[in-house]
């Protein structure tokens, strides 16, 4: 039996495993949504839970914690700035997943990440064509 097996490993070692995850979750935090496969999906939208909750409680430890993730310190600012009030309310489930379809390539299992209750995109204003 496989007790307490808590990650998928991702045919990475280690340290790449956790680096490219922590910059998923930057780029989550920055875009408010990225693409990616499934297996990878899931496992940034662990991480990314746990430093938005973070950021919800407050507090320097807290922010140190979540340093350890995202390194960026404007995106810190906006974790326990904008998202702790986005979130006030919501206790938990901050992230959704959305399967996307397959990638050309090599047909693997694509997936959208993106964080709930985000600010709609707004279309850009199309401009007169000059004659």
């Amino acid at each position: 039996m496989e007790h307490k097996v808590g990650n998928r490993k991702l045919q990475r070692t280690t340290a790449h495993r956790l680096a490219m995850l922590n910059n998923m979750v930057t780029s989550l935090i920055e875009h408010e949504r990225i693409t990616t496969t499934v297996p990878k999906a899931k496992e940034a939208r662990k991480l990314a839970e746990k430093v938005i909750t973070l950021g919800k409680k407050g507090g320097l430890h807290n922010v140190r914690l979540a340093q350890k993730v995202v390194k960026n310190r404007v995106l810190l600012q906006k974790i326990f700035g904008e998202l702790k009030d986005r979130y006030a309310t919501r206790k938990g489930g901050y992230t959704r997943l959305m399967r996307g379809g397959f990638r050309k390539g090599d047909a693997a299992d694509i997936a959208i990440l993106e964080l709930v209750d985000r600010p709609e995109a707004k279309p850009a204003a199309e401009e007169p064509k000059a004659p």
